[in-house]
């Protein structure tokens, strides 16, 4: 079964296909806000590199999560629209699972770190495990700080991933028995998508494109903007 890779829940689009022989064709870019005018193209064009069309394509799978709302609102969106269109079934897979993916293989204990924005991350805590990584806890929001504090108590080995690490680089490298990923590694990717989502095929967990829910953790900045403007300029 080919799988169609959607994530779009950080400033970076990804997109891949894949299947049983592994990810066939991959792409990536960052262009601001653009999520929207870029998402499709960018199919057209890993299909075109894998020598495959949309009708061959038996799921699509997106990344449902914690992300920044207006790329998961596009990124969920095209995948429903696609999957609808296709007549194909749906994965969802939380988007912290795939910045932790990657580096599975550490012997550390795995922390991914995505920039939440307004001086938060979005984090959680993983452990590798003989089929690949086991999360050990819900997916949060809080400050770098109490991050930082957290992995102070902790006093464990551990090994940070994501763009939230990368920008809070002066908190918590100094940290004791901490490391920081690789810049190539601080968004998450399709190619882990696919490569999660297969396994989940094999064991035929599919959703229907209207069960496939974004995970926000919090409010679009737009709304809680707009909720903490005094009352008079409001209108």
């Amino acid at each position: 079964m080919l799988i169609l890779g959607i994530e779009t829940s950080t400033a970076q689009i990804s997109v891949a296909i894949g299947g049983h022989e592994g990810v066939i064709a991959s792409a990536q870019a960052r262009r601001g806000q653009r999520h929207a005018e870029t998402l499709v193209p960018m199919v057209s064009y890993i299909c075109q590199v894998a020598h495959v069309s949309l009708s061959e394509i038996g799921a699509v799978a997106v990344g449902v999560g914690p992300g920044l709302y207006t790329g998961l609102r596009v990124g969920i969106s095209a995948a429903k629209a696609m999957a609808l269109g296709l007549r194909t079934p749906m994965i969802g897979v939380p988007s912290l699972d795939l910045l932790a993916f990657p580096v599975r293989f550490t012997n550390r204990l795995i922390v991914t770190l995505m920039d939440a924005r307004r001086g938060e991350v979005f984090h959680a805590a993983y452990r590798s495990t003989p089929g690949g990584i086991q999360r050990l806890g819900p997916h949060e929001v809080a400050s770098p700080e109490d991050v930082a504090s957290d992995l102070q108590a902790a006093n464990r080995d551990c090994l940070i991933v994501g763009d939230g690490g990368l920008r809070y680089a002066d908190l918590l490298a100094p940290l004791r028995g901490i490391e920081l990923a690789e810049a190539g590694l601080a968004y998450p990717s399709a190619s882990a998508l696919v490569q999660l989502a297969h396994a989940q095929a094999l064991r035929e967990e599919f959703v229907a494109p209207d069960e496939v829910r974004p995970v926000y953790l919090r409010r679009p900045d737009a709304e809680a903007n707009w909720i903490e403007r005094p009352v008079a300029e409001r209108g």
